[in-house]
């Protein structure tokens, strides 16, 4: 899987490799325990409220954005979906990050075409050569102007082993790609895959009761995101609500 990224801005306006420059430049960190932070809407309203809560760019999560439009993770049309990107990149003017999730069978150059009418800076895309091979020719198609961030499924397919996800990084690294995502790797083994891995590192983490980002900072992430970890959580908070407002049946 990878994730192709590129700059958004109020109306889709700040794009190219300007906005890339600028997303890339948020990955250079003053110091371990301060990764950079990304937030993840799933809509323009939530993109604002993060926006305007001083996160310097979001990440749209592909499960969070699904929910918000009726469909299950991986089963968004990608107009559907494009066009989410496009309204979350359109309402803020720091940069997006856009879960693409496999490409939707996109040849490399529409979907780097896609991801950039809709004005985002992200989005995710499988024998690790062979995915390589097509992360490279979505590198050579964007130009400079999508940040890449490669993910490495490893750990969530039960490959436990840091030295598989460190093999398939490198590979991936080597294609072009900007930051690695070893998704679903242990805390404890954070610290190995950062010695290993050139380049930034993306590290998933819980919105609440687990490692706060300046811990995952001081073990090796350069930057956190919380796939639909806040969309999941506003959605309870609401079914809770409306569970306490909807009224009640009278009975016989």
């Amino acid at each position: 899987m990878s994730h192709a990224e590129t700059a958004g801005g109020p109306s889709g306006t700040d794009r190219g490799t300007g906005g890339a420059a600028r997303f890339r430049a948020l990955h250079r960190r003053p110091s371990p325990d301060d990764p950079l932070v990304l937030a993840g809407p799933w809509d323009a309203a939530t993109a604002r409220v993060c926006a305007d809560a001083g996160f310097p760019a979001l990440a749209t999560p592909s499960a969070g954005v699904a929910a918000s439009l009726g469909y299950a993770d991986g089963e968004t049309p990608p107009e559907e979906m494009f066009a989410a990107v496009a309204r979350i990149a359109r309402a803020v003017d720091v940069p997006v990050s856009a879960d693409v999730e496999d490409g939707y069978g996109l040849a490399p150059g529409e979907l780097v075409e896609r991801l950039l009418e809709a004005g985002a800076v992200g989005g995710v895309l499988k024998d690790p050569r062979a995915h390589a091979d097509w992360l490279a020719e979505v590198c050579a198609a964007a130009g400079g102007e999508l940040f890449v961030n490669a993910r490495v499924d490893t750990f969530v397919r039960g490959v436990t082993d840091p030295d598989r996800a460190i093999e398939r990084a490198a590979l991936y690294v080597a294609a072009g790609a900007d930051c690695v995502y070893p998704i679903g790797a242990p805390v404890d083994v954070l610290p190995l895959l950062r010695s290993g891995i050139q380049g930034p590192v993306n590290v998933f983490a819980r919105p609440t009761g687990g490692p706060t980002p300046s811990e995952l900072g001081e073990r090796g992430a350069t930057r956190v995101t919380f796939g639909p970890g806040l969309q999941r959580l506003a959605t309870a908070a609401l079914a809770e609500i409306a569970a306490d407002l909807a009224p009640r049946g009278t009975g016989s």
